[in-house]
């Protein structure tokens, strides 16, 4: 008989962001980044019974037509008005290293930690846009020290969490904190993600994570990715879990799926695409199998595509491939949610894929 920790979690990487779906101009229902759009979505969400909410954090958006993610909430505040609205799913905040003291963050994770009765993670991001954060005058550092940098912000994180107040001190190249000070405490260790994909971000992630957000272009190439992480975490005596963010679309037959794939496509902005792709290859080769198509659906998110029962199954080949946790993207994400909830749910739960039905 399984244990609870064997099933996939299911969740939704959340349209807190324009245009989050897609990087198109085709869309079937309207932009559903508003602050009551995001609540009612995190509301069926938790009815039905997902568990892991994840936001995006952006500063700015990446041109062309759509100006892709370029209206957004902040990730903070959005968290503690949702967390004040639920009572079980776990809800994320995105934190990017370059914009935050980690002091401030310390006390901001606690303070949500007690608003929400321990339902509060962080997805931390090393950070990557020269362009956004040139905006600040933040410079970016180069790529091997801002994970070092993510490595000190964590200490110190995990340090004012659990040490007597008063008596943490960190002194590093990119922060100094003497007796370290952060009332209250979480009441449990807050959870952190992260999602790099280079060879330092696995290498940080495994040593001081709890989840690894992972980028795959095929179902396929899910097991090697995940196992890369398990060995490297089991090296350090870590277990570090494994999520991915498909782009989970199903109509009546799969010919109705892929005829509505085609239309998203069709109607690319291209220059908002390119722009994403080319900050996101910076630094890293590992997005050199993804193609413009793959990017415009979900920004790089793996196609789950296909009828209910198709769906259903590529689902429970990405949980067998090892992944424990799935982050969602919704063509509609509120109607997409209240339909999964009826026509995908019964399936996985039949096939031992989820624990239980809400």
């Amino acid at each position: 008989m399984s244990s609870i920790e064997d099933y996939l979690k299911l969740g939704l990487f959340m349209p807190n962001c324009s245009n989050m779906s897609a990087i198109s101009t085709y869309r079937i229902v309207e932009d559903e980044w508003p602050y009551e759009s995001n609540k009612s979505i995190a509301l069926a969400a938790e009815s039905a019974g997902f568990e892991l909410l994840f936001p995006v954090s952006r500063w700015r958006g990446f041109g062309g037509e759509t100006d892709y993610l370029g209206t957004s909430l902040e990730t903070m505040t959005w968290a503690a008005a949702l967390l004040a609205v639920t009572s079980k799913i776990k809800i994320f905040s995105t934190v990017h290293v370059p914009v935050f003291n980690p002091v401030v963050v310390a006390k901001m994770g606690a303070t949500l930690d007690h608003i929400s009765g321990g339902r509060w993670g962080v997805n931390l991001v090393s950070g990557w846009s020269e362009k956004e954060f040139g905006m600040m005058g933040v410079k970016l550092l180069p790529h091997e020290e801002r994970y070092q940098r993510t490595a000190a912000f964590i200490e110190i994180l995990k340090g004012l969490w659990t040490d007597t107040p008063g008596t943490f001190n960190h002194h590093s190249a990119w922060y100094d904190v003497k007796d370290g000070y952060c009332l209250p405490q979480p009441k449990r260790m807050p959870e952190i993600a992260n999602a790099g994909t280079s060879e330092d971000a696995k290498e940080m992630t495994t040593s001081l994570c709890d989840w690894a957000f992972i980028s795959t272009p095929t179902i396929e190439a899910i097991s090697s990715i995940v196992e890369d992480i398990s060995l490297r975490a089991a090296k350090k005596q870590k277990q570090v879990e494994c999520a991915a963010f498909p782009f989970v679309l199903w109509r009546d037959s799969e010919d109705e799926a892929q005829n509505e794939l085609e239309k998203i496509i069709a109607q690319k902005d291209e220059v908002a695409a390119q722009n994403w792709l080319d900050g996101l290859a910076i630094g890293s080769g590992s997005f050199d199998q993804f193609t413009l198509d793959m990017m415009t659906v979900g920004a790089g998110a793996v196609h789950v595509i296909g009828t209910a029962e198709q769906v259903a199954t590529k689902i429970k080949t990405m949980h067998d491939a090892g992944l424990k946790g799935v982050l969602m993207i919704f063509q509609a994400y509120l109607q997409d949610t209240i339909r999964f909830r009826k026509e995908i749910m019964p399936l996985l739960y039949e096939m031992g894929v989820i624990s239980k039905l809400s």
